[in-house]
Order: C-alpha cells, then sequence, then structure tokens
C-alpha cells in the first residue's frame, strides 16, 4: 500500500481562484530542418479579492502552455488596493505601446472595459471601474499596463496623509455625501 501526503493538494488551491485565459498564439522558432511551432497562452489569475497575476507559458501543445501560464500567474499574485467595488483614485499606466487608464466609478457602473483590461480587473475583484485603453492593442501589453497600473494604486488614507488632507477630501464624489468641487 502506498502512503498518503499529508499536505493538501494543489487542486484545492485552483477552486478558489479565478483564472482567465486572455490570449493563446502561436509562435514558431526557426530551426536547421524549417520551423518549429508552439503555443504562447497568457493566463489571469485572481482571487476575485484584491490579488492579481499574470502568466506567460509556452508549450508545443495548447493546454501545457495554459497551464504553464496559469502556474506562473499564481506564482506572481500581487496585492491590489481597493475601495469597496472600485479603485480609489484614477490612474495611468504604459506598458510598450499601450497606455490604459483607470478611473473609480459609483457602485452599480460595473466593469466599463474590454478585452484583457476587462479580465485583468474582473480576476482581481472590482465591479464598478471606467477605463480606457490606448495606442497598442496587443493583449499582453495592455494585461501588463494594467496590472502595473493596479500595483501603483494607493490606499485612500495613505493618498491623503501624502498630500497632507484630509481622507473625506481625496474620497470620491459619492463618498462624500454627493458634493463636488467643482
Amino acid at each position: 500500500m502506498g502512503r498518503r501526503d499529508p499536505r493538501p493538494r494543489r487542486d484545492d488551491d485552483r477552486e478558489e481562484l479565478d483564472e482567465r485565459v486572455i490570449d493563446i498564439t502561436r509562435v514558431a522558432k526557426v530551426v536547421k530542418g524549417g520551423r518549429r511551432f508552439a503555443f504562447r497562452a497568457v493566463v489571469v489569475v485572481g482571487d476575485n479579492n484584491g490579488r492579481v497575476g499574470i502568466g506567460i507559458g509556452k508549450a508545443r501543445g495548447v493546454p501545457d502552455s495554459i497551464r504553464k501560464a496559469s502556474d506562473r500567474a499564481r506564482r506572481n499574485m500581487v496585492p491590489v488596493a481597493l475601495m469597496d467595488t472600485t479603485v480609489p483614485h484614477e490612474i495611468t499606466s504604459q506598458r510598450g505601446g499601450a497606455i490604459v487608464l483607470l478611473k473609480p466609478a459609483s457602485p452599480g457602473t460595473g466593469v466599463i472595459a474590454g478585452g484583457a483590461v476587462r479580465a485583468v480587473l474582473e480576476a482581481a475583484g472590482i465591479r464598478d471601474i471606467l477605463t480606457k485603453s490606448q495606442g497598442s492593442a496587443n493583449s499582453l501589453n495592455v494585461a501588463h499596463a494594467t496590472i502595473e497600473a493596479l500595483q501603483k494604486l494607493r490606499k485612500s488614507a495613505d493618498l491623503a496623509r501624502m498630500r497632507g488632507k484630509d481622507p473625506v477630501e481625496v474620497a470620491p464624489f459619492w463618498k462624500r455625501g454627493g458634493k463636488t468641487n467643482a
């Protein structure tokens, strides 16, 4: 009889994380006899509660490349500063030719985003946000720019302390009771 491993199986972790395949591309390596084809998969993994990661995997078969990308995304998960169901402040980030703008939205707005930006934001647990993607439409660069923007976010209390203001002053207008400074 074989001995049972006392450690929990890794499949248990996979159930609680949100995993999304963003892109699958066929890539080629030129070798002496011609071209050798493989697949590159880009996967986003998040816990829907403020942690998200992105991974890239290459393999000769699609399932293997997705598995590799998923494992790398789990290892690369980073925390995201959230304010309820949105981001605390507006932020812009650039990766390659892709520029991504993230803007907080009032509750009930939903995720106004497309493609790779939507996948990353939903995996992170963001439910209300306005976004704009400019420049390159390369899904890998757009996903990386989105992750970069999420990493740059600061909690509103930290932002208020940095600016020397009251936390209510840096909160979005719907948190202040609907009053704007216009």
